[in-house]
């Protein structure tokens, strides 16, 4: 298998009343040094904050002008997923990877995510909270039936044998995640963007062991109940009722 040669990692975070903690995620990300001197760059798309969040990044990127920092905010609050086209289609390296701009995930795993690629291995590649021997934060056994639920069912869909679907930590080539018709807002991109992918002709899925250091919802967890529902929806829309086309050239 030939290496594969990335110049630019695009690292996109959703923000959403964030401004506690966007300038503690950023200085997570600061030091990381990715393998094979591939570069940085950071799009933050502020999903219309009503707190300080946008104050906050605008303070950061003066007292960090030495880091590449791309700022873009919603005039309206349009959801996650939003967040997430905006930042997908602005991104200008070759691979993106989605950041939350909490502290539940730990940016010095990117280079665990970047190996499958660079070694010429995958062309998509997920960070499961639910397999190796990282630490992972013991909170809601509902939640996290839920997940599993969710991926099972995924699973069931699209044939995959992921054990984390709905992780936050998906790396993407940028020709193929660019390349897909995105349509859920809010927190149906997961089941979404995973039934769209799993339909690719020859796509490479990996999947590798992150760590986890979840929030409680008095901490600032968003995502409820109702998301959940969403989600199964999307499940059964992309992968039965939705056809979605894909250029066969980009990964040939």
């Amino acid at each position: 298998m030939i290496e594969k040669h990335i110049d630019k990692l695009s690292i996109v975070i959703p923000a959403y009343n964030e401004e506690k903690t966007i300038h503690l995620i950023l200085n997570k990300i600061k030091p990381v040094q990715l393998i094979n001197g591939i570069e940085k760059e950071i799009i933050i798309v502020n999903d219309c904050s009503n707190d300080q969040t946008e104050q906050a990044i605008q303070n950061y990127m003066k007292a960090n002008s030495e880091m590449n920092i791309q700022y873009f905010r919603h005039e309206t609050n349009q959801g996650k997923g939003a967040a997430l086209h905006t930042g997908i289609r602005v991104a200008t390296g070759e691979f993106v990877i989605i950041q939350d701009a909490d502290l539940e995930y730990d940016p010095e795993e990117y280079n665990d995510l970047l190996k499958p690629v660079v070694k010429g291995f995958a062309d998509v590649v997920y960070g499961s909270r639910f397999m190796g021997n990282n630490p992972h934060r013991i909170l809601f056994f509902w939640h996290s039936l839920g997940n599993n639920f969710l991926t099972f069912i995924s699973n069931f869909c699209t044939n995959l044998n992921l054990t984390d679907m709905e992780t936050c930590y998906k790396l993407f080539d940028a020709r193929i995640i660019k390349n897909i018709k995105l349509h859920e807002k809010r927190f149906g991109f997961e089941p979404e963007v995973t039934a769209k992918i799993s339909k690719i002709p020859n796509i490479r899925i990996y999947e590798v062991g992150i760590s986890y250091y979840g929030r409680t919802y008095a901490e600032g967890k968003k995502i409820g109940w109702r998301d959940g529902v969403r989600a199964i929806y999307c499940v059964l829309k992309y992968n039965f009722f939705k056809k979605s086309r894909f250029p066969r050239e980009i990964l040939e």
